[in-house]
């Protein structure tokens, strides 16, 4: 799995409010633009939602990568599958790198969602307002803005019905869900398929992931 496409991953599924589950069931396309000193990366995912799990999958293809993340939120649990290697590793919800993102947070209610953004540890001392309602990609959302203690900005549209959020902006990049499809999701999509081996982590490893796929 590309070590970009890893970091990516931890980005969105360690800054998921745990407690809180979605709305509708549903899948969509994400395109997420990280900002680099050289150029942007453009990263892209297919995610599938049901009421108390997420999985997510990249799109590129090519050497090194592949891989799927899934999240159960009920038992504080991910899962990554690998497989090119016919292989799964399973960890507690929170453990790898701790990394916290505005445009991932989740809340029970969206009309209201700043008491549910600054309960989140990256944004303590931070500042919260509701911008208003804006159309995106033809959905009814809520923006809010977020001003962290750094001074940093970021903006986030949260879907109502979804309950998720459809289009993010932070000073490190920038992104939304498109084509996004409401309708049940079929339940093997959420788990290890038949014929996968548990990888074993090496004792002492940081955060508990192999150096291949730890972020820069």
């Amino acid at each position: 799995m590309s070590r970009h496409f890893v970091c990516f991953l931890w980005v969105v599924l360690f800054s998921l409010t745990p407690a809180v589950l979605a709305q509708d069931e549903f899948s969509a396309d994400m395109y997420n633009t990280l900002n680099g000193k050289d150029k942007d990366m453009v990263q892209q995912a297919k995610i599938y939602m049901v009421k108390d799990k997420l999985r997510m999958e990249p799109q590129q293809r090519g050497e090194g990568m592949g891989g799927v993340v899934i999240v159960n939120m009920a038992t504080q649990t991910s899962t990554v599958l690998m497989p090119q290697q016919k292989m799964y590793m399973e960890m507690p919800y929170g453990q790898g790198p701790q990394r916290q993102a505005f445009s991932f947070f989740r809340t029970g209610d969206v009309s209201n969602a700043c008491g549910d953004w600054q309960k989140l540890p990256a944004n303590h001392g931070a500042t919260c307002r509701k911008v208003g309602n804006e159309t995106v990609n033809g959905r009814n959302t809520v923006k809010y803005e977020g001003i962290k203690a750094d001074g940093t900005t970021d903006y986030v549209w949260l879907d109502p019905n979804l309950r998720f959020p459809v289009k993010w902006q932070s000073k490190n990049g920038a992104g939304e869900l498109r084509n996004i499809s409401v309708g049940s999701q079929p339940a093997s999509l959420f788990t290890v398929p038949a014929g996968y081996q548990k990888m074993q982590m090496p004792a002492g490893m940081p955060g508990g992931m192999p150096p291949n796929m730890q972020h820069p």
